[in-house]
């Protein structure tokens, strides 16, 4: 069962009590300010786009798949790239200066896919980010904030993830901007095992260079030969 299909199987299906809590309904904000509500923004211009985890060879450094299709990591990927930070970019280059921190598929690293991968962001973002609760409670509420990332563990070991939007359901629990089955602003932040939150870029950014997001061409990494073939879920905690 692909992502897709699970997905949609589980719409239904909440893995944790609603509660209530003593916080305002937000609605969407016209002008955004904060970094927070400008990914936001950015997140919310993908509404509509289609569902599709192809492999598919994109350019270096800020390569995309069609805009008109993505999965649910290419939604943080084109937030992020919104407003100037280059996924592709950080984590190819992490990889290599940081080559065993992260999962490797066959033991190649290629920027067309790597930055794809729910499990390769999150190890980014868990050195790179500001690391967060992964509870949802009265007490931890109001640390999910609109441009958050956040990351699910499905059943059938399928990762997923998507953005916290702006606007709060009616006991106070953040919608969250993903694309499961096509991009929505959706009530689903509570309905998988939740594995990780974060927000990027921290609010003390390292001083390594890492969110240098332009490169010129003549400095463009070799990428190698990806044996990844079309079709793989660019979700799996672990593909073979």
């Amino acid at each position: 069962m692909g992502l897709a299909v699970f997905v949609a199987f589980c719409r239904n299906v909440h893995l944790v009590d609603r509660f209530h809590v003593q916080r305002p309904v937000t609605t969407k904000f016209k002008s955004p300010t904060t970094t927070g509500e400008k990914i936001v923004q950015a997140a919310r211009r993908q509404i509509g786009t289609a569902y599709n985890n192809r492999y598919i060879p994109i350019r270096y450094p800020n390569g995309d798949v069609p805009a008109k299709q993505g999965a649910c990591t290419d939604v943080v990927v084109r937030s992020l790239r919104g407003l100037g930070y280059d996924l592709q970019k950080l984590i190819h280059e992490d990889m290599v200066r940081r080559r065993s921190s992260y999962p490797h598929w066959n033991g190649i690293i290629d920027a067309s896919i790597d930055h794809r991968r729910c499990p390769n962001q999150v190890v980014f973002f868990r050195k790179y980010g500001e690391v967060l609760t992964t509870k949802v409670t009265p007490a931890t509420l109001l640390a999910w904030q609109p441009g958050d990332i956040v990351y699910w563990r499905l059943p059938m070991n399928l990762d997923h993830t998507g953005i916290v939007s702006d606007v709060v359901d009616a006991h106070g629990i953040p919608e969250v901007i993903d694309n499961g089955t096509g991009c929505k602003e959706e009530d689903v932040l509570t309905r998988w095992q939740i594995v990780a939150h974060f927000r990027y870029p921290a609010p003390k950014a390292p001083s390594s260079g890492i969110l240098a997001t332009k490169m010129p061409p003549t400095k463009i990494a070799r990428r190698q030969a990806s044996n990844t073939r079309p079709g793989m879920d660019v979700h799996r905690a672990n593909v073979s």
